[in-house]
């Protein structure tokens, strides 16, 4: 059976790849800030279950430092111009899509044919975890498409995927971390003392004010934690569950469904998602870093409204 533990394996190789060339880079004056920050989180991904509690405290400790004092730095990867990659892009046309939309074709093979899949009695692959393995699987693939299809170096990916993480940084790494944080607030009991502030402070005695606080709540704390993954779990258990769900009847499928999207529409608006909101700037090199969030800000209120209508309606039967 193919587990989660392979994805992590591919994830692993990856990143020991950036801190390998980031190490090899002379003109990035900064590169062994790069290539300590890079093979670090290989490390996590390939031994993180075998060192421990205290070793992986050690390693996130030595990413925030690295990141903190401001040892990482921008390098010159060997890669096309912006020039070549536009004649490359003349060159083979509509063919340049032809990678990502090899993604959702193999991950729906994967779904639909390779998760029901079993040999000799067992699953191919992790029934739980069956998602993330074929999504994985669609990003080799599609990989290989590009650089067959596009004539590229077998370098090419890996510099490319450097390039890019020399631009995003640190914040790479952010919904990983602000996940993390929310199932640390969860353990910790947060939910229940959001739940008995809101109980305490906020009129949430009928069913609107209820779904009002719920998603009000999914965007702003998603907000503040960057990550409505984060969120989640701390409004679901605050609110979620015993207001909507026990107390109004709300059907749970319906309310979390809703309650996520809630989430994301906070997402739309903070700076902290930084992966969603700050890359795509700095990708593009726009001069105001702020833009692609000024300009989600009408739609996410919109589609905030619409949950809160949506949840009012389907959730309550």
């Amino acid at each position: 059976m193919i587990k989660l533990g392979v994805v992590y394996v591919l994830a692993g190789l990856v990143f020991a790849a950036f801190a390998v060339l980031s190490a090899a880079d002379r003109n990035n004056p900064r590169r062994l800030g790069n290539a300590a920050f890079w093979g670090l989180v290989a490390l996590s991904f390939l031994a993180g279950d075998r060192l421990g509690d205290l070793g992986n405290g050690v390693l996130v400790l030595g990413l925030a430092l690295i990141a903190g004092f401001g040892w990482l730095g921008r390098g010159a990867p060997a890669t096309t111009s912006p020039d070549e990659r536009r004649a490359l892009a003349e060159r083979f046309g509509a063919k340049v899509f032809a990678p990502a939309l090899s993604l959702p074709v193999v991950l729906v093979i994967g779904l639909l044919v390779l998760k029901p899949l079993r040999v000799a009695g067992q699953p191919l692959l992790d029934p739980k975890q069956a998602t993330l393995i074929s999504l994985a699987l669609a990003a080799v693939i599609a990989t290989g498409v590009g650089v067959v299809l596009l004539h590229q170096p077998l370098i090419s990916p890996l510099q490319e995927g450097r390039r890019l993480m020399d631009i995003v940084g640190w914040a790479a790494l952010l919904p990983q971390l602000l996940a993390a944080l929310g199932a640390v607030f969860a353990l910790a009991g947060v939910g229940k003392i959001i739940g008995d502030l809101v109980t305490g402070w906020l009129p949430v005695d009928t069913r609107a004010a209820a779904i009002a606080v719920y998603c009000l709540g999914m965007a702003g704390f998603t907000m503040i934690m960057g990550n409505a993954f984060a969120a989640f779990p701390v409004l679901t258990a605050g609110v979620g569950m015993p207001i909507l769900i026990r107390r109004f009847g709300g059907d749970p499928a319906a309310v979390c469904a809703i309650g996520m999207l809630s989430g994301f529409c906070g997402t739309l608006m903070t700076p902290l998602a930084a992966n969603f909101n700050l890359v795509p700037p700095a990708l593009l090199e726009l001069k105001d870093r702020y833009a692609v969030i000024k300009a989600q800000i009408p739609t996410a209120l919109v589609l905030l409204l619409a949950n809160m209508g949506l949840m009012y309606v389907l959730a309550f039967r």
